[in-house]
Parts: C-alpha cells; sequence; structure tokens
C-alpha cells in the first residue's frame, strides 16, 4: 500500500510514500516494547520534559505544520494555525498536570488503609483521522506519553507529510527511538498490530464503519479501546434568542474547517416563531462565504479534504432529494478546479429519508421546524449520533434546562467552544465511547490498581 498526499485546492499531486513491508512493521513493533521497558521506569518529571519540549516546538513552528494541512487537506490556513496551536497547548496541559491526574487517591475502607494508583499498559495502537491531523495525534500523545505508555500510529492516507511531521517533532524534543512511531501501512497491516500481544490498547478516530470492526476485533482479545467515530450534531434556536449574537455561530459550527468536523453543527432545529428570521440571516451571512485559495488568508471558504469526499456528499445529496428534501441553498460543486462544495442548506428532511439518520461530513446544513421546546429537545435526541449539541436563548437557565435533556456528551450553551484541553471530549450512540483530554482523557489506558494495606484474620 502507498500514501498519496494530494493538494484539493488544485489536484495536483504532492508526493508519493511507500508503505512499510512486514519486516518494517514488525522492527517498528519491536523498537516499541524495547522503548516501554525503560520508558515505564522514567518519572513523570522526566516525561515531561519530552512532551512539554514538545509543546514548544510546536509553538515555535505554527506556520511550518499549518501549511502543511493547508496543503494536504484543504484547510484554511487561519484554522491550521489555530489547530496547531490547540495541539501545542494540548501536549503543554498534560506535561503539567499528568502527574496530578495519575497520582495515588486514597480511599477510606472500614478496616485498614487503602488506596487506587495508576500503572501504564504497554503500546497503544492510534487509528487516526485526516481532519485535523496534528489535534488528533496531540489528544492521544499527550496523555498517553506522559502516563508511561508508548505510541504506534496510523494515521490516514491523505495525510503522510502531517504525520511523518508529527513524528520528527517528538524525536526532535527528545524522544527515545520506539516511543512515537508513525505507521505507514495498510488496512490488513493494521489488523496484525491490533492482533498483536505486545499491543495493549486501540483509539480510534473514523468512521462508524471502521470503529466497528476495529473494536470488534479488539474485543475478541479483550484489548480496552476507545471509539470515536462521528456526529450529527443539533443546534437549537428557542423564540428568544438574539439573532446578532447568535447567527455566527451556526456559520462557524457548519462551516469550519469546511464542515469536515464530528463535532460540527449538522442539523438546525429553530422554533416556528422565529425560524423565518433566523434562516433569512444564516443564508445571507453563509452567501458571503466565496471560495478560494486556502493558504490566502482572506479566503472564507477552502476546498474539502479529497475529490473522493466530495463526490461521495454529492451522491448523498442526490440521495436525500430523491426522497423529498428541498435544497434551501448550493447543493452542487463549485464550477472551479479543485474540490470546492457550494455551501449548502436542506430543508423538508422527513424519519423516512434517508438523510435523516446520515452524517454529512462537508458543508451541508439540515434546516427543521419545530413549535414548541419539547418537540426541539424531541428531534435533537432522534438521532443514531450524541456527540455534542449546542442551544441558543437569552434565558440561561432554559438553556440549562434543554441541555440535561439532550442526549449527548457534550453540549454547549451560547457558544459551541469545545477547544480547551481541559475539557473531556466524547460521547454517546454511533459516536462511540470513551472521552478524550481534560482528567478523564489520560486515565483511558492506564491500569487502575487498588492497593489494600490491614492487619486482619482471614474468614473462618
Amino acid at each position: 500500500m502507498s500514501y498519496d498526499s494530494v493538494n484539493p485546492y488544485n489536484g495536483e499531486h504532492l508526493k508519493t510514500f511507500e508503505g512499510f513491508t512486514n519486516p518494517q512493521l514488525e522492527a517498528a513493533l519491536a523498537s516499541a516494547d524495547a522503548c516501554f521497558k525503560t520508558w515505564k521506569r522514567k518519572s513523570y518529571a522526566e516525561r515531561a520534559v519530552i512532551v512539554a519540549k514538545a509543546a514548544e516546538l510546536m509553538h515555535a513552528q505554527v506556520d511550518h505544520f499549518a501549511k502543511l494541512a493547508t496543503l494536504e487537506m484543504g484547510k484554511r490556513i487561519d484554522e491550521a494555525r489555530g489547530e496547531v496551536n490547540f495541539s501545542g497547548n494540548i501536549l503543554a496541559y498534560y506535561a503539567k498536570n499528568a502527574a496530578k491526574f495519575l497520582a495515588p487517591e486514597k480511599l477510606n475502607p472500614v478496616h485498614g488503609e487503602a488506596h487506587m494508583e495508576s500503572s501504564l499498559i504497554g503500546i497503544i495502537f492510534c487509528v487516526e483521522h485526516w481532519n485535523f491531523p496534528y489535534y488528533q495525534l496531540a489528544r492521544v500523545a499527550g496523555p498517553q506519553l506522559k502516563a508511561g505508555n508508548v505510541l504506534v500510529v496510523k494515521h490516514s492516507s491523505n495525510v503522510p507529510p502531517c504525520a511523518i511531521a508529527f513524528e520528527k517533532l517528538l524525536i526532535e524534543a527528545g524522544a527515545p527511538a520506539g516511543l512515537y512511531t508513525n505507521l505507514l501501512i495498510s488496512h490488513a497491516q493494521s489488523d496484525r498490530v491490533i492482533d498483536d500481544p505486545r499491543v495493549k490498547g486501540v483509539p480510534l478516530t473514523g468512521s462508524v464503519e471502521a470503529g466497528r470492526n476495529i473494536a470488534a476485533r479488539a474485543g475478541q482479545i479483550l484489548k480496552p479501546s476507545l471509539m470515536e467515530l462521528g456526529g450529527s450534531d443539533a443546534f437549537i434556536v428557542l423564540d428568544d434568542a438574539d439573532l446578532e449574537k447568535t447567527i455566527p455561530w451556526p456559520v462557524w459550527g457548519r462551516m469550519y474547517n469546511q464542515g469536515q468536523t464530528c463535532c460540527a453543527s449538522k442539523r438546525f432545529i429553530v422554533l416556528d416563531s422565529i425560524a423565518d428570521k433566523f434562516l433569512e440571516k444564516f443564508k445571507a451571512a453563509l452567501a458571503l462565504q466565496t471560495p478560494g485559495a486556502p493558504m490566502d488568508e482572506k479566503t472564507t471558504k477552502g476546498p474539502m479534504s479529497q475529490e473522493v469526499a466530495l463526490v461521495a456528499l454529492l451522491k448523498q445529496i442526490d440521495g436525500a432529494v430523491a426522497h423529498g428534501v428541498k435544497i434551501l441553498m448550493g447543493g452542487k460543486r463549485v464550477d472551479r478546479p479543485g474540490s470546492f462544495m457550494e455551501t449548502t442548506i436542506l430543508a423538508d428532511v422527513e424519519p423516512d429519508n434517508p438523510a435523516f439518520r446520515a452524517e454529512f461530513f462537508g458543508p451541508v446544513a439540515l434546516f427543521f421546524r419545530v413549535k414548541i421546546e419539547e418537540e426541539a429537545i424531541a428531534l435533537a435526541n432522534d438521532s443514531d449520533f450524541g456527540l455534542g449539541g449546542s442551544v441558543f436563548t437569552k434565558d440561561v437557565a432554559r438553556c440549562k434546562r434543554v441541555a440535561s435533556h439532550v442526549d449527548t456528551g457534550m453540549m454547549f450553551i451560547n457558544n459551541i467552544d469545545w477547544t480547551d484541553a481541559e475539557l473531556p471530549f466524547g460521547g454517546v450512540k454511533d459516536y462511540g465511547y470513551g472521552r478524550e483530554l481534560g482528567d478523564m482523557g489520560i486515565q483511558q489506558f492506564v491500569n487502575k490498581k487498588l492497593v489494600r494495606t490491614a492487619t486482619m484474620d482471614a474468614p473462618a
């Protein structure tokens, strides 16, 4: 298998990377295993030096990393810089806080004393997605390397230079051989890595289908896994929302990263009394986005990540229309070179339409009108996904009430800002399971060991 890097802005083939042979893969796993034997004996402070240095280098080389992402997947340059900075923040966060998160926890049994302690488990095999080529890596590398595990990583086949750049970052920061290894491997080789007894855990960011396959394989051999698989987040607008303050959020929430975000706002559920005004302002704001070169800071609309992604999205829209969906805006590819998709709004999406339960991974918004708050909550919950969601109203108490009744892993009140290393990220239903970031993110692949001390007679 080879990995091809293609610029979606103009279709230019950048470079082909040859995949690992089986002997190369075995050498990588052996190196990781050897590294773990020494890395696990390092103190938190010693590990922190490397993770903190990686954060420092990432912040110092923002443009270098950002331009790679813009070239490879079309992310607008200002968004790419934001991702690089956030990734550096994540590394710095765990360098500073991991020891506190994994400190022994005192318990209070009836007799004697006890505590819970955290111990590392070994090699973690990470399978990651292309839409945030550094953030996906930082949110596993920061916590797991600091915890004392080592990583082998299969990144998406369309972002090999980004994957290689992150590996070089860790090496430049002083990582010993085998601490963090980028694997250019096939799906069949990926199965071999999961099956390998030296590998102890498997986090994945990707599609529901990929998650089911990898979770099932890991589960067969009783290895812990973490699945981050996608979303169809509801954006609820109640009748007293301040539209002047609200409208910039659905634009950002749907169009950030050209809509190629698992926790993007995808289903816009608006109370009928305010729906016409919301739709008018929403369409006007979206219409201001014009396609252009993603390297140009003035560009407001970049290409999608790959031609194949654009073709799949167009096919999805055609299927929705064939089942009765109405296109309020867009619906076609942009007539220009590159993988550009028109900003699209779909309405009249009925429950029997395949679009109702699908995830649209691109600049496509689904618009729904509801009459009352309870109907908005019910519609928000009528989804196979449960990652995030948001609710907008001037009444914060009302917002909190609605948020409490929506079945997701994250709810945002009058915002959609998940970009904080301290905030646990994750959801329920077909989103997957587990949490990344925050205190919870470092607990996913560590052994929580009970230690009890007591002088007591054995039962008769």
